[in-house]
């Protein structure tokens, strides 16, 4: 549908590992620094990997009350936590909106499995119990169970009566939740959208499952350097957690109110492989088309694009398939264009990370700097781009294309544009 409505963002806020709070995670990303270290949240002695990204986190210290935090998963805490801040620098006074006008879009791959399992844990004396003591078990357990009470909490805290969604496409669930809402917002079905993603998979369970698959890096005596995209050494990726929001409203009444403009959202695209769960093709062939049809929706061609944020993950597979991906869909301006993985820095928070490399890219448009890719100190040979390596690079940034790669086959890409650019 077109409507010459263009979709403007005005906030952002984040929880991530090392930075809590948008000052404080550009400050680690420009930097280089890295928040990868030894799993502290359960005993990981006998897993394969023991190697997380974890934030440092006290709900109290963030404004959350006893009873808030009480009630909400650790995730839902981070998106609280992170909402409050993106409205906050979008300037919107939400009393003061029409409350149909405003919606939710969160994304979560794994949700409540934190709280479910922590409390099963309990409930059934360490699984000896099949019977469980009802009495023991948390009067909030059920939310757990339940996905959509991420975006329904965003919704109740910013007091949102309009479309209300939670995105679960794996490792894209971020990318596609700020898509999807930006497209409400383009179709004139809302006003404003409150979009992002959340992730707490720091568990036991969550662990196990990507040990069983050994896609995680068993780096376990230098943690800090355990996450290396495009690197020749790498041995997996880093669980990590945190969860990013984005105020996306329609640009022209965000600039009537005088509102800041990060940047627009210009062009979102997502589709599937139809090839294997958590096998990529070699060829990139779906990313590639994704990144086509975002440029396409942004009506821009592959040489406007001046930055690529990877979804690096740091798996050999994920690497070349992206490289491969961006060559077919930007051709020869892919070698000219940089690219950077900040999981290199924070790790692969699942479901939220794709929320929290979109605000990375609005704030490099803003700041005019590429953030690193830490820890790439051998490449692949096979990944043949300008990953820039270690060191954050000054740089004009007019469009930024941002990919993603979801278990289940979904591949995703947005692009984020200046505010005074092409018009879609």
């Amino acid at each position: 549908m077109t409507t010459g409505r263009q979709v403007a963002v005005t906030g952002v806020g984040v929880v991530a590992p090392g930075g809590i709070g948008v000052p404080a995670f550009w400050d680690m990303l420009t930097a280089g620094r890295t928040a990868t270290r030894l799993a502290t949240l359960f005993d990981a002695t006998r897993f394969r990997s023991k190697v997380a990204a974890e934030c440092d986190w006290d709900p109290a210290a963030h404004g959350l009350s006893a009873d808030r935090a009480r009630r909400m998963d650790r995730y839902v805490q981070f998106a609280a936590v992170a909402a409050a801040e993106a409205v906050a620098d979008a300037g919107l006074d939400l009393d003061r909106e029409d409350p149909w006008r405003v919606g939710t879009s969160m994304g979560s791959a794994v949700g409540g499995t934190t709280r479910l399992e922590q409390d099963y844990v309990v409930t059934s004396d360490t699984g000896r119990r099949w019977v469980v003591d009802h009495h023991r078990i948390s009067p909030f357990l059920h939310l757990a169970l339940t996905p959509s009470v991420l975006a329904a909490e965003i919704a109740e805290q910013v007091g949102a009566r309009g479309p209300v969604q939670t995105v679960s496409t794996g490792c894209t669930a971020g990318l596609d939740a700020v898509g999807y809402a930006a497209q409400l917002v383009e179709e004139g079905r809302a006003d404003v959208m409150v979009a992002g993603a959340a992730e707490s998979p720091i568990s036991p369970i969550a662990m196990s499952c990507f040990d069983a698959i050994q896609a995680t890096s068993v780096r376990n005596d230098d943690p800090e350097h355990a996450s290396r995209p495009f690197d020749r050494d790498r041995d997996g990726f880093v669980m990590g957690e945190g969860a990013a929001v984005l105020v996306l409203e329609e640009l022209d009444r965000a600039l009537a109110r005088g509102a800041h403009v990060y940047c627009r959202l210009a062009g979102f695209a997502t589709f599937g492989n139809a090839y294997h769960m958590t096998g990529l093709t070699r060829e990139g062939l779906e990313m590639a088309e994704a990144i086509t049809r975002a440029l396409d929706h942004a009506r821009m061609a592959p040489e406007d694009v001046d930055y690529v944020n990877a979804h690096g993950s740091g798996t050999r597979q994920n690497d070349r398939h992206e490289t491969n991906a961006v060559k077919r869909a930007l051709g020869a301006h892919a070698y000219a264009t940089p690219m950077s993985s900040i999981k290199s820095m924070i790790g692969h928070s699942l479901g939220a990370i794709g929320a929290i490399e979109l605000a990375a890219c609005a704030l490099a448009m803003a700041h005019g700097v590429v953030p690193p890719t830490a820890n790439l100190t051998h490449p692949d040979p096979e990944c043949d781009l300008d990953y820039v390596p270690g060191t954050a690079r000054e740089r004009e940034l007019r469009a930024v294309l941002s990919v993603g790669s979801g278990f289940g086959g979904f591949q995703s890409a947005v692009v984020l544009a200046r505010a005074g650019g092409r018009r879609w």
